[in-house]
């Protein structure tokens, strides 16, 4: 597993992060245990959790139960160069007593819950889960309606969040903030105030980025390739819909579209269609599906590294197993080809 230095930090990072946000679900400790081990042996070092996982459904009261295995193992296995990335969640989460947004004081009890959880004395990235003047991502693209923003109170919430970063990275509980499902706007004003003031610089963006979900092409790809911000993609499996096992519109047991039936909002009209096109570039090429999808974020012209993640160990080393894979040409032509035939399908 090749390593790179992640954006402008000292952090050396797996080309692949592990996703986690099954464990405590879905997926139960011994098994998470066990894909972390996996995922060790292969090289893999990063991890992404957040607060409020699991997911499928999303709670309070299990929320930070992921973060807690993902400590048990730490604890046990204290592997030396590994890079923990949480997040604290937005506003409006059932995670959160009344869905409560992000702020300095929530930021800062957030952290040392976090750190408890995780038994750990510094979190590497601590990224904001959502911003609280909400956004287009989670399906919100068809209405999104930003004239209802206030400028002058977002900006001074940034303001109060990178200081209170700033004191955090001082005390030595975090290394970076970073952001997650963020617009370009919001990006390079976050990254404006920051030099304005002398505040911490954010670290990376995690949007959803995938074959079938590409809003990250645009004006964020050039955003993050002029000011070095990585993109840390989750769901480059689109939910498992570029695995194929929902093709035909099936419904597997035990999988996550039997507890979430619309795949959050990615089961529309069009997306079966475009879920055979890629299948049959797959397999024309001669390439495991879920092996092109997370190889080709590798080739983007932005700094992008695929969050993988699975629900069984049996699952993730099936993934493991493309991790030599490379996207040819060729592949890449067909498709680009298919996503201008079929863009934008949810």
């Amino acid at each position: 597993m090749r390593k790179s230095k992640l954006g402008r930090s000292d952090l050396s990072v797996s080309e692949y992060c592990l996703g986690t946000m099954t464990y405590g679900s879905q997926t139960d400790e011994a098994d998470a245990h066990r894909q972390l081990d996996m995922a060790w042996d292969a090289g893999i070092n990063f991890l992404d959790a957040a607060e409020m996982y699991p997911v499928n459904p999303v709670t309070l009261e299990t929320a930070g139960r992921t973060e807690e295995i993902i400590g048990r193992w730490l604890a046990s296995r204290k592997p030396a160069d590994a890079v923990v990335a949480t997040k604290i969640t937005g506003e409006g989460s059932a995670a959160v007593p009344d869905g409560a947004p992000i702020s300095g004081a929530r930021m800062r009890d957030a952290v040392e819950a976090s750190l408890a959880r995780l038994q750990t004395d510094c979190i590497d990235i601590y990224q904001l889960h959502w911003p609280n003047r909400g956004s287009y991502h989670f399906r919100k693209s068809w209405g999104f309606d930003p004239s209802g923003q206030n400028r002058a109170d977002t900006v001074a919430h940034m303001r109060e969040i990178l200081t209170v970063a700033q004191e955090l990275i001082a005390a030595g509980k975090i290394r970076h903030v970073a952001l997650s499902n963020e617009s370009a706007w919001g990006t390079a004003m976050w990254l404006r105030l920051a030099e304005e003031d002398g505040l911490p610089r954010v670290l990376t963006i995690q949007n959803e980025y995938s074959l079938l979900c590409r809003y990250f092409d645009l004006d964020l790809a050039e955003l993050c390739v002029n000011e070095d911000i990585p993109l840390l993609a989750y769901t480059p499996l689109a939910s498992g819909l570029l695995t194929g096992k929902y093709a035909g519109n099936v419904t597997p047991d035990g999988s996550r579209r039997s507890r979430n039936a619309d795949l959050g909002g990615r089961i529309t009209g069009r997306v079966f269609e475009a879920v055979s096109g890629y299948l049959a570039i797959a397999n024309e090429h001669g390439i495991d599906p879920v092996h092109m999808a997370i190889n080709w974020t590798l080739t983007r012209p932005a700094p992008t590294l695929p969050i993988v993640g699975a629900t069984t160990s049996k699952q993730l080393a099936h993934l493991l197993k493309g991790v030599d894979v490379r996207i040819t040409p060729e592949m890449r032509a067909a498709i680009d080809q298919m996503n201008r035939a079929m863009p934008m399908v949810f």
